[in-house]
Formats: structure tokens, sequence, C-alpha cells
């Protein structure tokens, strides 16, 4: 049986179009993944993002534990700081990438891909046995959470209406504790769509009221319910990598576009020998964006080429609804990824023209 969020049943009475995501019940679309996309760039959208784990670390030993634990340098965070993070396995492969929130140097929240839930918790709790971390303490809080994201131009605007938080004070990738709608709310300047906006995280017992809520402001703002499809669409202009696509166990952060969270210059994290060798090696593929110079929508798993010579792969694919040409991200072989090289992709056995091009798309 499909998993469900707090608002399934209201995903239903909107007339979603629902899909299996992950294990999840979720919504697709509601209106369209082009009118969606376009509101969050130029109004506002409302994404239900309940279906994402958070995995809380206490402890006098939780920095040195998330320290081992990740390649960004968490050391960096002061309270009231989010970062942007990735766990490795021990040969360079993504166990999954996440945001790390710090509420005290002993307090310490993920939040992890929904569908690496249960896998993140069990590796953790792997590093945590098999560690010296004395204090540390780990806890799957995903069920006692719901996730809104309210994403795009209008988003202060219309969070403003619900809240006595000072939204200006909270800068980019910071968050702070409040209230929206009457409910204990953690307000997040964080996001995956490249607009401004916030992430939202309370109690899941409150989350049709905090929903309706910020419908209704949002209203005369011109905000949407925004599914996945246009979530998806969203993020791939921006070139924000997705776990199974762009990362995974077999591919590293030196080839899946988050090198720059990786941190090499840190004293140890699993995964950093073999991620050193790597470098110092040649990285072997590079993640490139793709832009079509012919009619021709990308698809993950597509093959690219140079000439009759295979170069690489696509992780993900769309017709750009801002563009309004097809885009891709690919994994193209060293030495063949220099923006301007002209590529074909693969496309239903004919060779489609397009062009590496410099990212973000938009």
């Amino acid at each position: 049986m499909l998993k469900t969020t707090p608002l399934n049943k209201i995903h239903r009475q909107l007339g979603a179009r629902m899909v299996d995501f992950g294990g999840w019940d979720m919504p697709v679309q509601y209106s369209g993944v082009i009118a969606e996309h376009l509101a969050v760039r130029t109004a506002a959208g409302l994404f239900d993002v309940s279906h994402m784990g958070e995995i809380e670390v206490r402890g006098a030993d939780a920095l040195a534990y998330i320290q081992q634990l990740t390649t960004n340098d968490a050391s960096k965070l002061s309270d009231g700081q989010v970062q942007y993070s990735a766990m490795c396995y021990k040969n360079g492969g993504v166990v999954d990438d996440l945001t790390l929130y710090r509420f005290a140097a002993d307090h310490y929240l993920f939040c992890v891909n929904a569908s690496n839930i249960e896998k993140d918790f069990a590796w953790m709790q792997e590093v945590l046995n098999n560690g010296e971390y004395t204090d540390v303490s780990l806890t799957n809080r995903s069920d006692s959470f719901a996730q809104l994201a309210l994403q795009g131009p209008r988003a202060d605007a219309i969070l403003a209406k619900l809240t006595d938080t000072d939204l200006e004070a909270i800068e980019y990738y910071r968050f702070a504790e409040g209230e929206v709608a009457g409910a204990a709310t953690i307000i997040s300047r964080t996001g995956y769509t490249g607009e401004a906006g916030f992430e939202l995280y309370f109690a899941p017992e409150q989350a049709e009221t905090i929903w309706q809520a910020l419908m209704e402001a949002g209203a005369p703002e011109g905000l949407l319910p925004i599914g996945l499809g246009a979530r998806d669409t969203l993020r791939l202009e921006k070139k924000y990598a997705l776990y199974g696509h762009e990362l995974s166990s077999q591919i590293t952060p030196l080839e899946g576009g988050i090198a720059w969270i990786t941190k090499l210059d840190k004293p140890s994290f699993i995964g950093k020998e073999p991620l050193c060798q790597m470098k110092n090696a040649g990285v072997p593929r590079r993640l490139v964006g793709l832009r079509m110079t012919e009619p021709g929508v990308p698809r993950e798993h597509y093959p690219v080429f140079i000439g009759d010579q295979e170069v690489g792969i696509v992780t993900s694919g769309t017709m750009s609804p801002s563009l309004r040409v097809g885009i891709a991200l690919a994994l193209i072989s060293t030495g063949h990824h220099s923006i301007g090289t002209e590529v074909s992709i693969g496309i239903r056995n004919r060779q489609v023209a397009a062009e590496i091009v410099k990212t973000p798309f938009v």
C-alpha cells in the first residue's frame, strides 16, 4: 500500500493527478505542468513535500559524528543556519543528498529524500555504531513533521499575512522558529526551484489548516498548488541534482555536479580517500547542461554522441516551460564536456542535434 501525506484528501479534492512516487501517493499535477511551472517563476506555488524525511541528531558528539558522516563542513554552521550536504559510501558513491539544520551545538536536523529515509537512517545508524561517539542520539522524526514549500516572487507577501515572524530577517539558507496560521512552524528560507521562498515544517495535524490558510492568502497573489511534474522542470532549469538521476551509489559527488559541497580539505569524512584519488587521477565524467538545437525532447537514459562516438548519457531531460526548447543534464566523458561542444542525442533511433551550454538554463 502506498504511503500518504496528511494532505492526500486535499489533493484529491483539488482533482490532482496522483502517481506512485517512490512508494508515496503524490500529486504530479493539478492545472498542468506548464501553468504550474510558470506560476512559480512569475507569482507563487505551494508544494506538499511532507513525504521528505527528517532525522534528528542530538548530543555533545553530534558535530564530530556529522563531520564524519557528511561531505560538507558542518563546523561552518551557526545556530539557525542550513547547509546543503551529502553522505557518501566508503567507495565515494552517494548515499543521499540532504539539508542540515543547526538548532544548537548539540542539536541538528537532517532533511533527506523521501525514497531514501529508511536507507539513510540505517546508514546513519551503522556509522554511529562503528564510531566512537559516546554522546549522540539519532531519531527518525519523519512522522513528526509535515512540510510545505512556498516558492516564487510573491512568497514573502503571502507568508507575511499569516505570521508575526520577521521574514526579512531570515537570510538565505537560514531559518527561524515561529508560528504560521497559529501553528508552531520552522520557517526556512530554502527551496528547490531557484526562486525566492520558504520551506515550512510543522506538526502533521496542522497540515490542512496551514495549506488552506496559505491558499486563501495567496489567491490574490496568483498562488497555485504545484505537483511533482513542475517541481522537476523547475529544478532542472536551475541544474539542481536529483538523487537517482544525477546522484547515486554509482555516481560520485565530483561527477554529479556537487563538488562544491565536497570539502576534500576536511580532515576526514566517509568516502574522502577514493574521492581524492579520483580528483588526482582526473574525474572521468562531468555533469553538463544540454540544449537542443533541433526539435526534440531529451529523456533520462538517452545516449549522447559526438559523431558516431557515444560520449555520455542523459540523466534528466524535459521541454523547458520557460525556454520552450528541450534541455537536459547529462554525464559526459571528460574531454568532451566543454561549453559550446556540438553533440547529438539518440532520440527514438535518430540522432538529434544539441549543444553543451552554460548552466543554469534560466
